[in-house]
């Protein structure tokens, strides 16, 4: 099976960029090249594996496909809806906020 592109929204661009500042600016170069890494692999697995991804939170927002998968060693969580042609990732979120809250957002449907 051939993977499919994963293309992050506008918004889920700024929470990785958001992510990185605030390694660096915690004067943790390392951690912010580490995320980067864990971010990659983690778009590989679900451009290859979309269905892997966990459906936890599809029935609360009433989404039923959307999927998140948590990046190995950080605490953020990539999620995402498999479309016919590609994956679309809304958000990346670190995983101690009100998911529901952050995801309530009219312009991700």
């Amino acid at each position: 099976m051939t993977a499919k592109a994963v293309i992050p929204r506008e918004q889920a661009e700024r929470d990785v960029d958001e992510a990185i500042e605030y390694y660096l600016n915690e004067n943790a170069p390392e951690a912010a090249l580490g995320f980067i890494d864990a971010l990659e692999q983690a778009y590989r697995q679900i451009g290859s594996h979309p269905d892997a991804g966990s459906s936890r939170y599809a029935g609360e927002l009433n989404l039923p496909s959307l999927r998140f998968w948590r990046l190995k060693k950080y605490p953020h969580l990539i999620f995402y809806v498999e479309r016919r042609t590609h994956i679309d990732v809304w958000r990346v979120l670190h995983g101690v906020r009100d998911i529901p809250a952050w995801m309530q957002d009219p312009d991700l449907i």
